[in-house]
């Protein structure tokens, strides 16, 4: 049996290749596996870019499971040494720091939505719990966004009095609270809502509000003050 040599990317028609598709039509028209073909750049022996991109996919069931997967699991996948994983890692953690620019220090929080996408992209493909906390002035504009606490895949610790001293230390009038549920069900549990009304109260001493929450699952985030927590 004979290897078919795949045809490089230059001899595809314009219409077709990965680098210029984008350019014509907008880089909104490229499919999951030509954007990842794109981040690839090239492909392996008997297969090109495009038929990688495919193979990864599929066997990732999906393209947040591949970004998402540890680097242990993708080094092990069929043509992906360190470069190609550390190229797709680079591209998540650009996703979430473009989501981080729109709020930066001193951006007032009006908008909820916009909150949630910074979380959700925070946030949303954590292998494990994680408890954030973002710090607001009396108007209620960023001062810092942290993550005071780093559990397992089903839960973490959360010390009241370690979120105390460091709402103090930013010397916020308001926080916002933040987890994800790494399960991707959105529900908070009996503790979540225990915790967020513990927190509340420790707070209000030092006349610092919770304004909310919020709790990130895919593909939701749900927000404890909309379910009366608060």
């Amino acid at each position: 049996m004979s290897l078919t040599t795949p045809l490089p990317l230059r001899a595809w028609s314009s219409g077709e290749r990965p680098r210029e598709k984008p350019l014509e039509r907008g880089v909104g028209a490229l499919s999951d596996a030509e954007l990842l073909a794109l981040l690839l750049g090239t492909g392996t022996r008997g297969s090109d870019a495009l038929e990688l991109a495919r193979r990864l996919l599929h066997d990732h069931d999906g393209l947040r499971n591949l970004l998402s997967a540890p680097a242990s699991r993708m080094l092990g996948a069929h043509g992906m040494g360190p470069a190609r994983v550390a190229a797709l890692q680079a591209s998540l953690e650009l996703a979430r720091r473009h989501y981080g620019a729109a709020l930066r220090a001193g951006v007032s929080l009006s908008s909820p939505l916009e909150t949630r996408r910074f979380l959700n992209a925070q946030l949303r493909d954590r292998p494990y719990e994680v408890f954030c906390c973002l710090y607001l002035d009396n108007r209620h504009r960023l001062i810092a966004f942290e993550e005071l606490f780093r559990g397992t895949i089903d839960g973490a610790s959360v010390h009241p009095r370690e979120v105390l001293r460091q709402t103090l230390a930013h010397n916020a009038a308001a926080v916002i609270l933040a987890h994800n549920h790494p399960s991707g069900i959105a529900e908070p549990s009996r503790a979540d809502e225990l915790i967020t009304v513990r927190l509340r109260d420790a707070l209000a001493l030092v006349d610092v509000r919770v304004l909310d929450h919020l709790i990130v699952a895919r593909p939701d985030t749900l927000s404890l003050a909309e379910r009366g927590v608060l």
